[in-house]
């Protein structure tokens, strides 16, 4: 098994050791930045650090280098991204720290999106995202959204404060069979709940699958509400997500 030691760049070794604490966490930092090239490691140390001058500089190298889009922005950006979001959800950072961080990752997309697009690369899904009725918090729910539109889904941003009604206007218009709701406080979270129930009631449960997520929110309580996944952090919302679309298109 791999271990913190293996990584080759100490920044990234640095980060690990300092900032994510949970052992299942660890455990998936060291497995993804241990399989990265030094230069994707390098890449999402730059990121990290919010230099997204840097993440320019190395991206374009590795572009030039031969190192394909998807490489980088799975094990580069949206590997960095992933720590960001650890740190951030433990409050060792704020969102000024996470918005210099989301500046470089866009730094990066800038060159990888358009040689997604040209090369005919698919979708990985439609996803429609909000933040429940009575809830205006939007800082997490923006970071899964940009790593999700990175990890090549396409996402329709709700906002916040977004009714039952609002998710199922959305749905129909977008044609999204995959739903995001975030909530930030206790007293929002059942609003997660009469959404599903506003989903039930017009027939259009079994065509979606919903992910939840959000500070307050458990494995436990979306397994009460009959939501289909819980992501407790951005790189589990696009783990997650990436699992919910092939399911759809197992069908």
């Amino acid at each position: 098994m791999p271990e913190i030691s293996d990584i080759a760049n100490a920044f990234i070794r640095g980060e690990i050791e300092e900032f994510v604490e949970r052992p299942e966490e660890i455990e998936r930092m060291v497995n993804l930045f241990t399989a990265a090239s030094e230069p994707m490691q390098e890449i999402a140390a730059a990121l990290i650090a919010g230099d997204n001058d840097v993440v320019d500089e190395l991206t374009t190298q590795a572009l030039d280098g031969g190192v394909t889009a998807l490489e980088i922005m799975d094990n580069g950006l949206i590997a960095g991204m992933g720590i960001v979001g650890i740190k951030f959800r433990e409050n060792f950072i704020f969102v000024p720290e996470v918005l210099a961080c989301a500046r470089a990752m866009k730094a990066g997309m800038t060159y990888i999106e358009p040689i997604l697009s040209a090369s005919g690369v698919e979708p990985a899904g439609t996803v429609v995202m909000g933040t429940v009725k009575g809830d205006l918090h939007d800082i997490g729910k923006n970071l899964c959204i940009m790593m999700l539109r990175g990890a090549g889904f396409i996402v329709h941003d709700l906002g916040v404060d977004v009714s039952p009604d609002d998710f199922m206007e959305a749905i129909e218009e977008h044609s999204a069979p995959l739903v995001g709701m975030s909530a930030l406080l206790t007293t929002t979270m059942p609003n997660m709940e009469l959404t599903i129930e506003t989903f039930i009631d017009e027939g259009r449960r079994d065509d979606l699958r919903i992910m939840v997520g959000g500070a307050p929110v458990t494995q436990e309580f979306a397994d009460d509400m009959g939501a289909d996944g819980y992501g407790k952090d951005a790189m589990a919302c696009v783990e997650l997500a990436r699992s919910l679309a092939a399911d759809i298109k197992a069908g």
